[in-house]
């Protein structure tokens, strides 16, 4: 039963009615505009889906005994005894210490009396994990597969009881999602959006396939993941978890390890079967292989995806959810092995092998209905089975584990891959292709000499000698790599013209592809991001760098926009999220072993860990007064979260006269500025020649003034309206100093946005400018010279130096706009503003020209640099200030 979803037109309107043929209040978009609505964050206009059985909530079902009571009373940490023995069991479970060293701790002569702990060692206390606490998840079962007479060992457990317990748990109730709709920017319904899953068209089609066969059912769209990863740093000992998760739960959500909203379905047979001598014969078996154990793990879903199965939320509200197969993460080879697809071809859609890497229009995806017809092949013997596989394009594997999965597409659930398709894959043969056509020494060069910033990381020793270099580390090249080239000529003086404009789009096709929010806007921009590179890209035949493209992973960026408008934005399925997993479920669990027979001890250290987490959430939910929790509305969304100042408490330098200002902060006009804002304030209809004219009275050298070294930006956990600790921005504004060693560290003063408060739109709203001092004013300099303070003054300023405004238009080619250190006789302006008016730090590519000049440092640059590219790629904030 596959789901046919190029049958769901977006613009038909006959599937927004319901079976009398009128809509809904709820199914009209809103007519109000939005309460919160700005460039980067609102609430959408809504079109809900029709039906309102969908998702709705059901009777308990007959035969089902309702859940007991909370039996603890006055101690909520039952079963434990007290809090003591609780705190002691979670911090022996989450410090990654071994149970022989809790062991020997428990055995120190009165400890376990003097603590009142119910239980004297390692093994007491894993048994009373064991028998006493409630396990969230099913066990892990153990089952044998023998191929060739070898026997491989697959854990695995029913991913119906592991849905039913993520529907379950009470933190995640307030966020579950239960029936798609369609979210617009517009009033009209004219500029549709994608985010979530549910907002995008799969889901949609999905619940009208099973309203079809059977109306009022809940979708559970699953996404799975399968990835071999090592246990071993030497010796490499593999291992191959495979995940799950839904899409009910927000991508927020989802993505954060610590709300546990993915879960370990089993370990798969890591083996690579090198005893079968033949490679087709050993690439065969590794297929069925793998088949056979996912088969086995998936079958409960057959029959709960197409019948439904009643699952309860953490507010105890029954509903009838059909758990569907939605898409799988992975990287190329994984995709290659469930697709059946052979190696070089695109596991999605038919395009021939020397077409791949191609601007390739009007592709077709691989048609399920017939690739299910060959495979029913398989009793007709295998040579006629092997024949009818080929002609439908796939490798002859026996029963894949989608074979009969119901209301999925295998072949268009193969979604996007920031990770692997774009850091460790595009950007990472864009930066080979670049050392070749300009030489490893002057761009190491220039890594050297770029300024610091928060958002980036300094190769201080370059990137050509990098090794084994992470997708982290990828994306933190892609910051600087435009920087590296922007002037600098080719070594065989052909025109860099073509070269940037190709790397241009490539990072542009990059940071739009992980915009958290698309738009029809933003959509189009993505696709012209990689038509442009199409255009350019022969640059690198031209160079000798390249003799083609065929490279499957530059083909996959084809189905970017596709499949963003079928399942949401590249953050619901992107495998860097997957990669964190196999520290806490893979590489945490193998540590906790004794590395001899590992699997068994492994799941049993995860189910410990699962009942202890499930432990600590159920104290919390008695601590807050047994809540039935509630289903919250929505955060608004966009690209960005809002952003959020913060500054010390207390200052880094206090009574600091204005002579060490200008001698250790380089704030040579920082006088006079303060005098002219002083006098902007004290009358601030005066034309500004007059004010500089007045400021000239000014005597402020006797006013000392506290300093802070800091200024950092937070955002926000909107699922929990805490801000969050992270620091997400921070611009540093530091003089030279030693350290404890005696070494001199080198001044830092950022360079910062600043918001010229004037009421202008687009970039011509805001000015760059070197940070030199932050500090706060005395009393007294108040009640001297503001004398009647609004209760709206800043409390803090800012003195910078400030660079040329942005000019109308970037520089053509690179697009980047270029800016230099305004002057007045030959010394930088300088100007007072409140921090309030700093938005973030800027990033600054220095001009080098065609040699990297020998005395400039990483340290120095901003004040030997006379002309600068603003970086638009330092971060997304950064990209979207500049780019929208």
């Amino acid at each position: 039963m596959a789901l046919d979803i190029e049958s769901e037109p977006e613009e038909d309107q006959s599937d927004v009615s319901d079976e009398e043929g009128d809509l809904d209040a709820d199914d009209i978009p809103d007519t109000e505009p939005p309460p919160f609505h700005d460039e980067r964050r609102f609430q959408p206009f809504v079109q809900h889906y029709p039906d309102q059985r969908a998702g709705a909530p059901i009777p308990q079902p007959d035969g089902l005994v309702p859940d007991a009571a909370d039996n603890s009373t006055k101690n909520p940490c039952t079963p434990f005894s007290d809090w003591t023995s609780w705190d002691f069991a979670w911090w022996a479970k989450n410090e990654n210490i071994s149970t022989s060293s809790i062991t020997r701790l428990l055995k120190i002569n009165g400890l376990v009396k003097r603590l009142g702990l119910s239980y004297s060692n390692a093994n007491e206390l894993n048994k009373f994990i064991d028998n006493q606490l409630p396990s969230p998840h099913p066990q892990f079962s153990r089952e044998e597969f023998v191929l060739n007479g070898h026997t491989y060992e697959l854990y695995h457990r029913d991913p119906v009881e592991c849905i039913r317990t993520l529907w379950g748990n009470r933190e995640l109730t307030p966020h579950l999602i239960f029936r798609p709709e369609r979210h617009y920017k517009d009033a009209d319904c004219t500029d549709r959006i994608y985010h979530d899953m549910h907002s995008a068209k799969w889901w949609w089609a999905t619940q009208k396939a099973i309203d079809k066969d059977s109306p009022g059912g809940t979708v559970v769209p699953l996404l799975i993941s399968t990835d071999k990863t090592t246990l071993t740093t030497i010796g490499g000992k593999p291992a191959y978890p495979m995940y799950m998760t839904a899409a009910n739960f927000p991508k927020e959500i989802r993505r954060k390890p610590s709300r546990h909203a993915q879960v370990l379905l089993g370990y798969l047979p890591a083996t690579s079967l090198h005893h079968i001598t033949c490679e087709a014969s050993r690439r065969r078996a590794v297929s069925n292989l793998f088949h056979a154990c996912v088969n086995r793990i998936m079958d409960s879903l057959k029959d709960a995806g197409r019948d439904g199965v009643e699952l309860q939320s953490g507010d105890g509200v029954w509903r009838r959810c059909h758990p569907i197969f939605a898409t799988f993460v992975g990287d190329y080879p994984e995709q290659l092995l469930v697709t059946c697809v052979k190696k070089g071809e695109c596991p999605s859609c038919i395009i021939p092998w020397y077409e791949v890497g191609e601007d390739i229009a009007g592709y077709e995806f691989r048609d399920l209905e017939d690739i299910l017809a060959a495979l029913e092949a398989i009793t007709q013997g295998p040579t006629k089975f092997s024949q009818k596989c080929t002609n439908a394009g796939i490798k002859p594997v026996q029963h894949p584990f989608w074979e009969e999965l119901p209301y999925s597409h295998v072949y268009r659930s193969i979604t996007p891959d920031i990770l692997h398709q774009l850091y460790q894959g595009f950007i990472k043969h864009l930066v080979e292709w670049l050392k070749m056509a300009y030489g490893e020494i002057q761009l190491d060069a220039r890594c050297r000499c770029l300024p610091p910033n928060h958002n980036i990381r300094l190769f201080l020793n370059g990137i050509s000698h990098l090794q084994r270099i992470t997708g982290r580390e990828h994306s933190q090249i892609t910051s600087i790599l435009f920087g590296l080239i922007i002037d600098l000529p080719l070594l065989n003086q052909h025109s860099p013209r073509r070269l940037l404009r190709a790397v241009r789009a490539i990072l542009d096709f990059t940071f739009l592809a992980q915009y958290p929010l698309h738009s029809s806007s933003t959509l189009d921009a993505l696709d012209d991001a990689l038509l442009r590179f199409h255009e350019n890209k022969n640059i690198f035949v031209d160079l000798g760098i390249r003799q083609q493209f065929q490279i499957p992973k530059i083909h996959a960026l084809e189905h970017y926009s596709y499949y963003i408008q079928l399942y949401g934005t590249t953050d619901n399925y992107n495998t860097e999220y997957t990669e964190r997993l196999h520290i806490d479920l893979t590489k945490q669990a193998y540590r906790s072993t004794n590395f001899k027979d590992e699997l068994p001890q492994m799941t049993c250290w995860l189910v410990r860990r699962e009942k202890m987490v499930y432990h600590k959430a159920t104290i919390n939910w008695r601590l807050a007064g047994r809540y039935k929790p509630s289903i919250a509305q929505h955060p608004s969304i966009g690209i960005l979260y809002e952003r959020f100042q913060k500054i010390a408490k207390h200052p880094s330098r206090k009574s600091v006269p204005i002579s060490t200002l200008v001698t250790r902060y380089g704030a040579m006009h920082f006088e006079h500025a303060l005098a002219c804002f002083l006098v902007s304030r004290q009358r601030p209809t005066l034309p500004w020649n007059h004010v500089v004219r007045q400021a000239r009275h000014f005597d402020l050298s006797d006013y000392t003034f506290d300093i802070f070294h800091f200024i950092k930006f937070t955002s926000v956990d909107p699922y929990r309206n805490l801000t969050n600790d992270q620091i997400v921005d921070s611009i540093h504004v530091k003089p030279a100093r030693r350290d404890k060693y005696k070494h001199i560290v080198p001044a830092r003063f950022d360079t910062a946005l600043i918001d010229r408060g004037n009421n202008l739109d687009g970039i011509s709203r805001y000015r760059v400018g070197r940070v030199r001092t932050v500090f706060s004013l005395s009393d007294e300099l108040l009640e001297d010279h503001l004398p009647e303070v609004p209760d709206d003054f800043p409390s803090h300023f800012a003195y910078v130096e400030l660079f040329t405004p942005f000019p109308a238009s970037p520089e053509p080619d690179h697009d980047l706009y270029r800016i230099k250190p305004e002057l007045q006789n030959g010394l930088p302006i300088g100007r007072v503003v409140p921090i309030n008016n700093i938005c973030r730090s800027v990033h600054l590519f220095p001009k080098f020209g065609p040699v990297v000049p020998p005395n400039w440092t990483s340290s120095n640059v901003l004040d030997r640099a006379n002309m600068f590219f603003v970086n638009t790629f330092s971060d997304r904030d950064m990209y979207c200030t500049l780019e929208n």
